[in-house]
């Protein structure tokens, strides 16, 4: 057993938010430390040929720098590893390594040539790009349209007449006027949390009872609603000593700068509520033609694999309401009287994104893996979606995922729905859209994918539950926590930047 995984065991049993938050420091320092176990792999088996970084030797080509003819993909990869090129001197090697030994090269080998390392690009500088960004499809600007937010935003839901509501993970929920100027807080929501901890090496803030979704009703021009999504915190209300969080949502109206009318749509025992940080707890919301409302939970049980492969916990699922929260009749676990009502799917690590396809109707999620794994799932009700029983990356430390052995769960891969679309390496996805406007009307029907460890934007094409096509549009902007389309057509991205969250916007480049 790992040295991580003795950590998680002893967390879960001893509890406490201070031990907990230790842990958890601990536990991210570790992967930090133990990051290149795919490293000393590497160099075992591949530098004699092709260099301790890759560059190539007299024996064997170098590994960065240069297309691949065979492929880039890590199935690609991992199959050039396997059966080798016998004719060009290099020897396969599926019988001399498993496989799980091959994807780990592999895996190692794209992060490499794709610079998608430990790197979480949080102090990275930020710079607008001026001028024509070129696509495929089409040529489009970048836009500032506003500044001034809290470096760590999370959610905007474009309004009818121009305008935003955004939330700040750590302070709340406001408005951004359809000029861009950002208005103060809406008094009266539901309390969102500062204090936090930054983990060291990899520079990220975690905390709990932040704020997460904001979503509008989708006939907020006739009734108002608002849906917030946060975690909600409370200190010494269950077993565990000190403060606690756990997904909730909530709706209510905001009349003159005010939080009105607040009911609750969605919540979990008090029991359920765990010191594990809110930066997995998925948090988002997405409503489908008949309003019926999906929610994400990710992993928030006392550990990252507890409770996700168990029906009667809420961890890992995406849940599935009416607006109003009454449980929907044909919700498939309804029969199960162990299981959660309002279990949609189950599974699931951490869901950054949750949309509704309104031209199928149906239900999509981002989420992200360990080290590789990195997802886009359709989303089949009563469906598996595999965590933390397996998955297309490695464990942080190199080994492959297998918590159900820790777990007495045993399964057939063949009942774990596989994603549609497999990033790996991990550019760390986080949210999309599916766009529908008519700014870019080559781009509609097609989902917008941004990243945070990547902050990159890409353009995913579907047949169906196939991928036909992936475009990169932006490279190297920040870390993108949302992507939607507001009320003109335009593409707006929220970005998470150290110097102060803003909003841009795609706009067509011979627009304006």
């Amino acid at each position: 057993m790992t040295a991580r995984r003795i950590l998680g065991i002893t967390l879960l049993a001893i509890g406490g938010v201070v031990l907990v938050v230790i842990g958890v420091v601990a536990y991210l320092y570790y992967e930090s430390v133990t990051h290149e176990p795919l490293a000393v792999a590497y160099v075992e088996n591949c530098s004699a040929c092709h260099g301790e970084h890759m560059e190539g030797t007299g024996l064997g080509t170098p590994l960065v720098g240069v297309e691949f003819v065979h492929g880039e993909t890590v199935e690609e990869i991992g199959a050039s590893i396997a059966n080798g090129f016998p004719a060009r001197g290099m020897p396969g090697w599926a019988d001399i390594l498993p496989e799980t030994e091959i994807r780990k090269l592999a895996i190692y080998i794209s992060e490499r040539r794709s610079d998608l390392g430990r790197d979480f690009r949080v102090g990275m500088a930020l710079e607008i790009p001026e001028g024509t960004v070129r696509s495929e499809l089409h040529d489009f600007r970048i836009e500032t349209f506003a500044e001034g937010l809290d470096p760590l935003p999370y959610s905007i839901s474009p309004l009818p007449d121009g305008r935003f509501l955004v939330t700040e993970k750590k302070r709340g929920l406001r408005l951004v006027s359809a000029d861009g100027e950002p208005s103060p807080l809406v008094e009266g929501t539901p309390a969102a949390h500062a204090d936090a901890f930054t983990v060291p090496l990899v520079a990220l803030e975690f905390g709990t009872g932040w704020m997460m979704e904001v979503a509008a009703h989708p006939d907020y021009a006739d009734n108002g609603w608002v849906y917030l999504h946060f975690g909600d915190r409370c200190d010494d209300c269950n077993a565990v000593d000190g403060p606690v969080s756990m997904n909730k949502v909530v709706r209510g109206r905001i009349d003159d700068g005010r939080w009105v009318d607040e009911e609750t749509v969605w919540s979990a025992p008090v029991e359920d509520y765990s010191a594990m940080p809110d930066m997995a707890a998925g948090g988002r919301l997405c409503f489908d033609d008949a309003r019926r409302l999906y929610i994400s939970v990710g992993m928030k049980g006392p550990v990252n694999y507890y409770g996700i492969q168990d029906l009667g916990e809420p961890y890992g699922k995406i849940h599935r309401v009416h607006d109003d929260g009454s449980v929907p009749a044909d919700n498939p676990f309804l029969d199960d009287a162990e299981a959660q009502p309002t279990a949609w799917t189950y599974g699931h690590r951490s869901p950054q994104g949750l949309e509704c396809d309104h031209r199928t109707g149906r239900v999509w999620s981002t989420e992200m893996g360990p080290r590789g794994g990195d997802e886009i799932n359709l989303l089949l009700p009563g469906r598996n979606y595999g965590w933390p029983l397996t998955s297309k990356g490695v464990d942080y430390d190199g080994t492959p995922v297998e918590y159900g052995k820790e777990l007495g769960i045993t399964f057939d891969l063949a009942d774990i729905e596989q994603p549609v679309v497999d990033l790996t390496p991990s550019p760390a996805v986080s949210s999309f859209v599916f766009y529908e406007g008519d700014a870019f009307p080559a781009w509609r029907n097609q989902m917008l994918v941004g990243t945070l460890k990547a902050t990159e934007l890409y353009r995913v094409e579907l047949d169906g539950d196939r991928l036909v096509h992936r475009e990169t549009l932006i490279t190297d902007l920040a870390r993108i926590r949302d992507v939607e389309v507001g009320a003109d057509g335009l593409v707006y991205l929220l970005l998470e930047h150290a110097s102060g969250g803003r909003i841009v916007r795609l706009a067509p480049a011979g627009a304006g």
